[in-house]
């Protein structure tokens, strides 16, 4: 599989549909995730990561998955998710109303798998937008 589908086989089976059991046909055992100030490291994470999404925003579709740069072992890409925040999210309280967000990811791959990802992402910034005006 190439690098750019193997990138959305993961965000449409993992993240849109909850298959973690996908997860070790996308991403390397000694996977390691870059979050603005945060690191975070292996399936263990992929998978706590993907649980808590699904309870929180229900039907997460992905609706742009773009590739922006790529060279010899890594890709700079972005992709546009949507879902209903039905549940509280870090501390975001749930609104029962539809988000769309916008992440930018480049990943490192080794091997055919993503071993390594920095990542942005607008998830906060579009619940806390949902959330009802206070009076």
């Amino acid at each position: 599989m190439t690098r750019e589908k193997l990138v959305k086989f993961g965000v449409e089976n993992i993240v849109c549909k909850g298959e973690t059991e996908r997860i070790v046909t996308v991403f390397s055992l000694d996977y390691i995730a870059h979050a603005g100030d945060k690191t975070y490291k292996g399936h263990d994470f992929l998978h706590r990561w993907t649980k808590q999404m699904l309870a929180s925003i229900d039907n997460i579709k992905a609706i742009k998955i773009q590739i922006l740069a790529k060279d010899e072992n890594t890709l700079t890409w972005q992709r546009t998710l949507t879902g209903v925040h039905k549940k509280a999210l870090r501390g975001i309280p749930a609104s029962n109303q539809k988000a769309t967000w916008t992440e930018m990811v480049v990943s490192r791959f080794e091997n055919g798998k993503i071993a390594e990802e920095w990542l942005v992402s607008e998830l906060a910034a579009a619940l806390l937008l949902k959330q009802p005006k206070k009076r």
